[in-house]
């Protein structure tokens, strides 16, 4: 069968959905479709209640690896640092929590205004709405908070192993906290998508998937900008100590220490946990949306089944690929001192990603064989295309970003004779390089995908191509626990080094023995420190594959949103084709220019609001690190720092939201057509942009790695040279680079509504909003600098101040107390 009637595919979006007479516009009423498999038969409904309960297992497969990595042994030093970073870390998230409660306001007064106002939805509807809208939000920041509390859970547990001497024990414990995080997640997201399905009214259901979508797009947008301005300000000011006062790596004596390892847990946890959370969600939302009203009647309610049982499957999937890849990696490298931590990681991606491509074709040919004899294979064809992507990327990010990389070798070659400013061009370089071959590898996946779709999907709905793209989001995803699993390895791994300072063991009276009394082995404090900083590296390499991923997820899944868009304008104004969105239409043109606009602002304000803060923090360690009388920095200090992370973070945060929430409503209000190039440009410069910070960032990070570990130079001119590169990467990879995913998603999402309210508003009304809102843009985008700017003191007070600094560190340094040497 041919299916020639097209309906709008983001009517979802419209609260039209909300007429249930227009069953066309709802999910389906007729859920009767069985599916056969070998010996018996399951309703579909009965695989969604089954979907429940995987989920539901999963979420209990988290918390019980989390109690199960408590009861790992640990010294009490270590615990207490432990405790003092999840303390900060709590306030710093409840701080965030009020933030997004305030910012939601603003989303639901629109949602409000269009729903209640324009479509004149009942009260009822509209408070279910906006209900789910905050389930989104809570959803988003209640994994993130568990992310943060397992993270802080393995790190003093793997600094404590590190003592050991063993290297294999300090793979695991990363890769199980991360599998928990990662489990966890994605059946959190599975559980309440499912309970949609099965439990809101089917005409409202379409209206509750965007108000969910909307909510956690917003909690992860905040969550992540947040803790990447917040992260990187307690990095650079603590990072910079190192250069200033030749003081070592997490020295108890800096109070910037504590809030660089609260932020590891904002910036490298709690950000790209919630970020994962919206992301699984959003690219769901996505292809319900286009199943909804681009797939014939008869098969919507099939095919919705199987996008769920295809996420259902995906979690046992991984949990079996991380059970033998823990089998393999004790077999091989179980009786090694030492080996490269970043071996089992990659085993790990592959050997998943191999098994969710044979378990989608295997799956899918039980379920859609009997009635869709080709299509079965053509459909795990594409999504494997995603699966696919979400292996080789990560196998790209390392040939940039590994400590065994020749692009990071080539950085510390540069710097020998050309200092610093070598060290930032060979970085740049690296970045521009991975544009271009994740670029190629992204596209070429799409094209066969693309290629996929010409045949067969036709006779089931219209533009097959946009859903081919939305299927490849989709199956990036599909490894989504392992993904997000590497991901979260380099945090603990970081946080676990400054564990093991912070607690300054070496230094507890008779250790050893209470050590060997207590636990039953005699400690190695210098192997453990080498196996520690080693592990580092890999933990930088894998933060970095998790980034393009979640980007690159984005940006192709805003393709299907994007169609979505157009093909509502396409039912709203009449048009017979889509010939009015020509290239050559200045409204596009101009569109396209804006998007680029608005994404290099974007990159620039929160960079600044990094400047700014680590310039603060900066001065005040500067003021108040004691050097000579303490061993460790006071409560106090430590904590005056963390507030100023937070000040600049929210701050950030502020400026950052109120240009985008009201830059989005101004351009769809001037011009629908306008703000569609705009949307497209957004994408496609944010995954440019993005990849090139993150990679660059990352080469950064592990050249300084190499000087530190494998050249063993630390604190000579190359290490100070490398550590301005790391400083220059921090906010890059961080902060600009990762929080374009969610941005990109919001902007999405929100002006999808925001079209909505202008196509359906008096032409005047519109045009007035858009210059209101024009005009507020505008001047937070200045305020983004000029608001943030650093306020100059006289040159001399700094000469003044630094010279006194420089003769207190020299007299710590011949302290024969301090430095017997």
């Amino acid at each position: 069968m041919k299916f020639t009637r097209l309906l709008p595919l983001l009517m979802l979006l419209s609260p039209a959905l909300l007429q249930a007479s227009d069953s066309d516009l709802a999910l389906p009423t007729d859920r009767s479709a069985i599916f056969q498999f070998p010996g018996f038969a399951l309703p579909s409904e009965m695989i969604l209640w089954i979907g429940i309960g995987v989920a539901l297992l999963g979420m209990l497969f988290g918390w019980a690896e989390c109690r199960s990595l408590r009861k790992l042994p640990a010294h009490k030093s270590m615990l207490d640092v432990s405790t003092l970073i999840y303390g900060t870390c709590k306030t710093y998230l409840l701080q965030q929590g009020r933030l997004l409660l305030v910012l939601e306001v603003f989303i639901g007064a629109t949602m409000v205004y269009y729903f209640g106002f324009l479509k004149h939805a009942a009260p009822s509807t509209v408070v279910l709405i906006l209900f789910w809208s905050l389930v989104g939000i809570g959803g988003s920041f209640a994994v993130a908070w568990f992310g943060m509390l397992i993270n802080n859970i393995a790190n003093s547990r793997m600094a404590f192993a590190s003592l050991r001497g063993r290297a294999l024990p300090l793979s695991e414990i990363p890769t199980r906290s991360g599998m928990s995080i990662g489990v966890l997640l994605i059946s959190t997201e599975l559980l309440l998508m499912i309970s949609i399905l099965l439990f809101v009214p089917p005409a409202l259901a379409g209206a509750c998937f965007i108000g969910f979508a909307i909510g956690e797009s917003l909690g992860a947008s905040v969550l992540r900008i947040c803790g990447g301005i917040f992260t990187k300000i307690a990095d650079i000011g603590s990072d910079l100590m190192k250069i200033v006062f030749k003081i070592k790596e997490d020295d108890a004596r800096n109070p910037g220490v504590i809030a660089d390892c609260a932020g590891d847990n904002a910036g490298d946890s709690v950000g790209p946990t919630a970020d994962g959370f919206e992301t699984y969600g959003v690219t769901g939302v996505a292809l319900i949306t286009f199943i909804l009203l681009a797939v014939a009647p008869q098969y919507m309610w099939t095919f919705i089944v199987w996008i769920f049982a295809m996420r259902i499957v995906m979690i046992p999937t991984s949990i079996l690929s991380w059970k033998i890849n823990t089998w393999i990696t004790k077999g091989v490298f179980g009786k090694h001192s030492h080996f490269d931590f970043e071996h089992p990681l990659t085993i790990l991606v592959w050997l998943t990603s191999v098994m969710c491509v044979a378990v989608s074709y295997i799956v899918s040919y039980f379920m859609l064989a009997p009635q869709f004899p080709t299509l079965w294979w053509k459909l795990s064809t594409i999504i494997s295309c995603g699966t696919l992507a979400a292996a080789i990327i990560p196998e790209l990010t390392r040939v940039f970003t590994s400590t065994r990389s020749a692009h990071c070798h080539e950085v510390v070659n540069a710097t020998t004779e050309g200092g610093a400013g070598l060290t930032i061009l060979s970085g740049l370089v690296a970045g521009n390089f991975s544009c271009f071959w994740k670029g190629l590898t992204l596209a070429t996946l799409m094209l066969i995908a693309y290629l996929t779709s010409l045949s067969t999907l036709g006779d089931y709905m219209g533009y097959p191509a946009i859903f081919a793209f939305g299927l490849v989001a989709f199956g990036m995803l599909g490894m989504g626990p392992v993904t997000i699993a590497v991901d979260s390895y380099g945090p603990v791994a970081d946080n676990a080094q400054s564990v093991f300072e912070l607690s300054t063991i070496e230094q507890i009276p008779g250790i050893k023995e209470e050590v060997k009394r207590n636990f039953g082995f005699t400690p190695d404090f210098e192997v453990g420190k080498l196996l520690l900083e080693d592990n580092d590296g890999a933990g930088n390499t894998f933060k970095a594959t998790a980034k393009p991923v979640l980007i690159g997820t984005a940006v192709v899944g805003a393709t299907t949103m994007i169609f979505s868009l157009i093909l509502m304008l396409k039912n709203h104004f009449g048009w017979t084709d889509l010939s009015n969105l020509s290239i050559v239409d200045p409204r596009i043109i101009l569109g396209l220019m804006m998007g680029g606009s608005v994404v290099y602002w974007f990159a620039g304000a929160s960079r600044q609001a990094v400047t700014t803060g680590a310039y603060r923090a900066v001065d005040y360690i500067k003021r108040n690190i004691k050097l000579g009388d303490s061993d460790r920095a006071s409560a106090e200090d430590s904590n005056a720092v963390v507030k100023i992370c937070t000040k600049y973070a929210q701050h950030g945060m502020v400026n950052i939201f109120a240009v985008v929430f009201s830059l989005t409503l101004a351009f769809a209000c001037f011009d629908p057509i306008f703000f569609v190039g705009y949307l497209i440009s957004i994408a496609m410069f944010g995954l440019f942009m993005a990849i090139n910070m993150a990679n660059a960032g990352g080469c950064w990070d592990n050249a300084k790695k190499i000087v530190e570990v494998d050249l063993k130079l630390k604190g000579s001119a190359l290490h100070d040279a490398t550590v301005i590169g790391d400083i220059v990467g921090d906010p890059f990879k961080d902060t600009s680079s990762v929080a374009l995913n969610p941005i990109i998603k919001f902007t999405t999402l929100f002006g999808i509504l925001a079209v909505e309210i202008a196509v359906n508003s008096e032409r005047v009304l519109a045009t007035v909003l858009g210059v209101v809102f024009l005009c507020i843009g505008l001047f937070f985008v200045l305020r983004s600098f000029y608001g943030m700017r650093i306020s100059t003191l006289h040159p001399q007070a700094h000469i003044d101040f630094n010279t006194k600094r420089d003769a207190e560190a020299a007299a710590a340094d011949a302290d024969p107390v301090r430095n017997p040497a």
